[in-house]
């Protein structure tokens, strides 16, 4: 059986104090990385993004910072919510055509 690493979750706030430890206090990544017991590539992901240096990812948060890039994830997930709800009210709305009373019974 293969064991998937699961990559720990990290507030915003965590995000951001660690990525100052390297932009306004002098520590080196390693130095910041070791004394938080995070990874060297996460506090390097951060300081990056907080630095709005596009990610080798190329995708649309590219040159957002870590709040902008939390901000734009929770817009997306209201986003799909809304279509979710849209596709739930269709459904609704295609059944209800389908159902019709008569005489008091309910009827396909």
């Amino acid at each position: 059986m293969i064991s998937q690493h699961k990559r720990p979750k990290y507030s915003l706030n965590f995000k951001q104090d660690a990525a100052k430890l390297v932009l306004e206090k002098g520590y080196s990544h390693q130095q910041a990385a070791d004394s938080l017991g995070i990874s060297l590539s996460a506090i390097r992901r951060w300081v990056r993004a907080e630095k709005g240096y596009p990610t080798p990812l190329g995708n649309n948060q590219a040159n957002l910072n870590l709040s902008e890039r939390e901000e734009l994830i929770k817009l997306e997930c209201a986003e799909f919510f809304f279509y979710l709800l849209d596709l739930l009210f269709d459904l609704f709305r295609r059944a209800a055509k389908l159902l019709t009373f008569q005489d008091g019974q309910l009827t396909f």
